[in-house]
């Protein structure tokens, strides 16, 4: 892919696009979910989520998966072509190494590239350490997102 330059310092980006690649990166995932988190429902929200146009961006340091983000591409009536970051991490013991601005910096490229209007993202209320990264990134809050719990036992 000629959108960025994949490799900065001994980082690189690669683009995650099958199942496989995918369930490969399920321990650091883990880190973003609570025990309930298993790799069969890993699996079955990936296969489902697949056809809808999701893959995963992710770095590597070596070949030690560092930092992973979904990323959905879509369009709606009020903002047309978009892409929306989904599942943010970097593994603990490896941030503050750029892994993190290095993704946002390759979806940034990667959605212009695309045509979008803009790149969403959810994160939680409480986050206030992904708050700053997102601002320092240019991201800003434009409205709540608001959900309704019906199976709080379901939920990763």
């Amino acid at each position: 892919m000629s959108i960025f330059i994949k490799k900065i310092y001994n980082l690189e980006i690669r683009e995650l696009t099958t199942l496989e690649e995918m369930l490969a990166q399920f321990e650091l995932m883990k880190h973003l979910y609570s025990n309930n988190f298993t790799i069969e429902k890993y699996e079955a929200y990936l296969t489902e989520m697949l056809p809808h146009n999701y893959i995963q961006i992710a770095v590597f340091e070596g070949e030690e998966c560092i930092g992973l983000s979904g990323l959905w591409s879509g369009i709606k009536l009020w903002s047309g072509r978009y892409f929306e970051i989904d599942n943010f991490i970097v593994h603990p013991d490896h941030r503050s190494k750029g892994a993190g601005k290095f993704m946002t910096d390759y979806i940034n490229a990667k959605a212009e590239e695309a045509g979008c209007t803009m790149i969403v993202l959810d994160a939680f209320t409480g986050n206030f350490t992904a708050h700053r990264f997102y601002y320092n990134q240019g991201y800003y809050p434009r409205g709540f997102h608001f959900i309704k719990t019906l199976n709080e036992a379901g939920l990763s």
